[in-house]
């Protein structure tokens, strides 16, 4: 069941002066990446098939993250009134199909592995609409930021409940979860998104790269993270792999994740010419 639905948006507030250039170009690729939902959830039901209510979840899951998709496509038409969000949409999955429709059976290797997967998207999804939700000033995507960080957090529970119900039976160990969770995070630089802000921001017709592409999009979001948002977030991966969120190692990994980004967030940075956000 929906938490909330778009005209509950109070998008007659939308200020034109708030807008801010960097923000807009990643919320286009956003929206497309939410709106895609319906194909993490027809594959969701094929690895868990035998699992009614873990399927209802998922169904659920999937619709919330077409409206996430909705409401920043519907946003994003505001703020560039050029753009038209279904036309990019479907440009968008004519030229990319997520690898994993294909697979019978978990890509993850096991149930277990794959609602650690799930757990890993959530984390990094709530944390970036909350730290977009923070940087932004235009109060229609300020209150669209919050409500889908909201939605996120809850479906981290949602799979993290689940993985708690499946670890009883399959009992991987922390090093399978580990690897499993690095995995993921890295997969956050590949195709799926860079392809949606090329679809987002470039013309129709011009040729696609992955490298600039995925460069324009991080050297943009990157920036609008903040210390408070990675503690939560490797707060939420610690719990994932079976570490306690709090305490000594929870100090020492968002330090190192920290730095990480900003490493990363450089070098993005470099490739494209855009201005540091970070402070």
């Amino acid at each position: 069941m929906k938490h909330w639905r778009l005209d509950e948006v109070g998008w007659d507030q939308f200020d034109r002066s708030r807008i801010d250039p960097d923000i807009v170009a990643i919320v286009k690729a956003a929206a497309m990446v939410e709106r895609n939902g319906t194909d993490y959830g027809t594959y969701l039901n094929r690895v868990f098939n035998d699992d009614p209510a873990f399927c209802a979840a998922a169904q659920s899951w999937s619709v919330e993250e077409v409206q996430h998709g909705d409401a920043l496509g519907r946003w994003a038409m505001l703020a560039d009134p050029t753009w038209d969000f279904e036309t990019a949409f479907a440009r968008y999955r004519a030229g990319y199909q997520l690898p994993l429709l294909a697979a019978a059976d978990s890509v993850r290797g096991s149930r277990t592995g794959e609602l650690i997967a799930r757990c890993m998207v959530e984390t990094g999804t709530s944390s970036y609409y909350s730290a977009l939700a923070d940087a932004a000033t235009e109060p229609v995507l300020q209150q669209i930021c919050r409500l889908i960080a909201a939605d996120e957090f809850r479906h981290f529970k949602l799979f993290y409940d689940h993985l708690r119900r499946y670890l009883q039976r399959e009992r991987i160990g922390f090093a399978s979860r580990l690897r499993i969770a690095l995995g993921r995070i890295g997969e956050s630089e590949d195709d799926e998104l860079a392809y949606a802000y090329y679809c987002g921001n470039q013309p129709e017709g011009a040729a696609y790269d992955h490298a600039p592409n995925i460069a324009g999009y991080m050297s943009r979001a990157m920036g609008f993270y903040r210390y408070r948002h990675m503690e939560r977030a490797v707060a939420m991966i610690l719990k994932s792999i079976g570490l306690p969120p709090r305490g000594r190692v929870s100090r020492l990994a968002t330090w190192g994740a920290w730095r990480l980004m900003r490493s990363r967030y450089r070098k993005f940075r470099a490739q494209t010419n855009t201005p540091s956000r970070l402070r």
